[in-house]
């Protein structure tokens, strides 16, 4: 609509000139005055509407010149003419070299209103000459409230520097990059990188400053955080009293990738079949790093003095390393193990670990977090050694109520072959010597001589203070030899002993003294239980094939039973109902059953005695042969 306002103004007053031109008096160049219709013409932006109107108002010059004074005359008239008709011609080179340049700042203004950077222009003062759309959107003044304003004063920028540095870099270059602060309309700060442009004039000196801001404050924001959680992480990574490993898993990686592709085989079966491929796996593990509390747990100084492959610290009888792998192959998130790791003064360190695996997309290192279980390791020991005493003094303790029974059994035989010998002797002396009676005496001799030895021998192995040997045991010889040395005992407390082993039984493993001691010490308790009673005093032994590898041993008297309220805590270590009782034999007994893979459990009902059944796997077969 402006347009044609434009073109109509344009219009009427090329016509009002033309009239003018033919019908006033007065002699001038009057047709000048159609510069002024150019003029207008060229407030359309149109390099058509300048042509027209230059054409038009040429038309109407020479129109009115040939009305007023015909071609004839060539004097003052035609030089006016001429005159005007230049001027015309000036004016619209002049308006269409105009419409060129504003056109050109237009599409350089509609470009830079495009851009999703900030950017505004500003003399060299700092007054704001132009605001693209970006700058009103970000900080919230549209382009006219902004214009005319000084850039510090709106935005009360900040500068990372003096700002009269700044501006002398400017000078000096021409340009200036940086991080700088300022605020929106609506009082939130911005961080922005910024970048300044100097536009200068045919002298040299700067007339206007291009500024081009890119909003990062979010970025940042998030750059700061990152920074803060890196600071935070490396402080628990160093203050951890836990030892803590960073590793680098890509080339391992790699390995497996390599192997998926060729799909011949499982990665499980590959290095079942392949363990030199764990070995290489080991050797591409690389540490990158480690904690303090991993340091002084090898006993390292310098981090970088440690830093190799984790073939280079794992000790070589290492297992835990395929179970690992395997774990990362399967894409585990987790492992967790235990393993013994080379301290730097050669000692070999047990620790206890876990691995925390990353996903592909979080890359290919590894945090392992260990824990040094040196002083645990010592206290098994250490337990293991008090058990082994305690069993010991439980053995001694239970032989010390069976000496008389002993001494009994060694007599016996040792009587047998007195009386043999002084037989055989007479034997010798008759005449004629009766050889062959005297051979029966010697061999009776040799056969007690035998049987008393062999009570001996199984004595001092029970006594033997000797580390546990597991070896293969008939369960017909482990009842018979436990049986047989409490056969006086339980005579003389008048307790009548059967014993029930079913055919074809398999064969156990375990320490045969050990396995001894659990059936002498429920046998010796079942015959003392039963010591004050009137009647009948029967014990039972029986064993059976509980299962396919189980073997049951059932322990059962005809006693009072177990109370209540004891039975709970029957097998509580130091917990007696005997006067003279230590309170360790059911409490050591219940810890070698489970030590030899079996159990030891009890059942009781009141008035009808007790049951202690004793539980072991029997050997496979399989795994014997």
């Amino acid at each position: 609509m402006s347009n044609g306002i434009y073109r109509l103004a344009a219009a009427l007053l090329a016509l009002g000139i033309f009239l003018f031109d033919i019908l006033a008096p007065l002699e001038g160049a009057i047709a000048v005055l159609y510069v002024l219709v150019v003029l207008i013409a060229a407030r359309t932006s149109s390099p058509k509407d300048v042509l027209t109107a230059a054409l038009g108002t040429i038309t109407l010059t020479l129109v009115a010149y040939s009305i007023s004074h015909g071609f004839g005359n060539f004097g003052s008239p035609a030089l006016r003419a001429i005159v005007s008709l230049a001027a015309i011609g000036i004016a619209t080179m002049l308006s269409l070299q105009s419409q060129a340049a504003t056109a050109t700042l237009v599409a350089q203004a509609r470009l830079l209103n495009l851009s999703h950077d900030i950017i505004f222009v500003r003399d060299y003062h700092g007054v704001i000459a132009f605001w693209n759309d970006a700058a009103e959107q970000v900080y919230g003044w549209s382009a006219e409230e902004a214009k005319s304003s000084v850039a510090d004063e709106l935005l009360e920028t900040k500068y990372p520097a003096e700002r009269v540095a700044i501006e002398a870099q400017l000078l000096e270059t021409g340009r200036w990059e940086g991080i700088l602060e300022q605020r929106t309309k609506s009082g939130a700060r911005l961080i922005l990188d910024s970048r300044w442009a100097a536009q200068r004039d045919r002298f040299g000196k700067v007339v206007s400053v291009l500024e081009t801001h890119t909003d990062i404050t979010e970025r940042q924001a998030a750059h700061t955080a990152l920074v803060r959680s890196e600071r935070r992480y490396r402080r628990m990574f160093d203050s951890s009293r836990i030892g803590v490993i960073e590793e680098d898993w890509s080339a391992v990686r790699n390995e497996l990738a390599i192997l998926q592709q060729a799909g011949s085989v499982s990665v499980s079966d590959y290095v079942a079949r392949h363990p030199e491929f764990v070995d290489r796996a080991r050797r591409l593990v690389r540490i990158i790093d480690v904690n303090p509390a991993l340091l002084s747990m090898v006993c390292a100084e310098d981090p970088k003095h440690w830093m190799a492959t984790l073939d280079d610290v794992l000790s070589d009888s290492d297992r835990s390393f395929t179970g690992a792998l395997l774990a990362f192959a399967r894409g585990d998130s987790f492992y967790e193990g235990e393993t013994e790791m080379i301290g730097t003064d050669g000692r070999i360190v047990p620790v206890l670990f876990a691995i925390t695996f990353p996903t592909a997309a979080d890359g290919d290192n590894v945090l392992v977090y260990v824990v040094n279980i040196t002083e645990r390791r010592q206290a098994q020991d250490a337990i293991q050694q008090a058990q082994a005493e305690l069993a010991h003094a439980a053995r001694v303790a239970t032989l010390g109520e069976l000496t008389a029974s002993i001494a009994h059994e060694v007599s016996q035989p040792l009587m047998a072959i007195v009386t043999n010998g002084e037989a055989g002797m007479r034997w010798l002396r008759r005449d004629p010597p009766d050889l062959h009676e005297v051979e029966t005496a010697l061999g009776r001799v040799t056969g007690e001589g035998r049987r008393a030895s062999d009570i001996v021998k199984r004595i001092r192995e029970f006594l033997k203070k000797a580390p546990a040997r597991q070896t293969e045991l008939t369960m017909t010889a482990l009842v018979e030899e436990a049986t047989a040395l409490v056969e006086r005992e339980l005579a003389r407390a008048g307790v009548q002993l059967q014993v029930e082993l079913h055919a074809g039984l398999p064969n156990v493993r375990g320490d045969r003294i050990q396995l001894q001691q659990i059936l002498v010490n429920l046998l010796v308790n079942a015959a003392q239980a039963m010591s004050g009673q009137d009647g009948r005093r029967l014990l039972s032994i029986t064993a059976e094939l509980s299962s396919a590898d189980t073997i049951e041993i059932n322990v059962s008297d005809s006693g009072p039973g177990i109370p209540p309220e004891h039975f709970q805590r029957l097998f509580d270590p130091f917990f007696t109902t005997k006067q003279d009782g230590m309170g360790m034999g059911l409490a050591i007994c219940r810890t070698t059953a489970e030590a030899h893979g079996g159990r030891l459990v009890a059942e009781s009902k009141p008035n009808h005695g007790a049951t202690f059944r004793l539980t072991l796997p029997v050997i496979d077969e399989d795994t014997v042969q």
